[in-house]
């Protein structure tokens, strides 16, 4: 089972159709499950967000 270790959270925006109507909307965040290497060589199954996927990839 993959940890969830993102600290983010669901940001919610306004939904203004044409007719200026203001609903709330979820924005969700991309989260996916990858496998990381720990320090001990051990594959460790965790939930990032597509973002920090692509920053732990730039610093590797």
């Amino acid at each position: 089972m993959a940890k969830n270790i993102s600290s983010k959270k669901t940001n919610f925006a306004n939904n203004r159709p044409n007719c200026l109507k203001v609903t709330k909307k979820a924005q969700k965040v991309n989260l996916q499950k990858v496998q990381i290497v720990d320090e001990f060589g051990n594959t460790v199954k965790v939930r990032l967000s597509a973002r920090e996927i692509r920053a732990a990839k730039k610093a590797a």
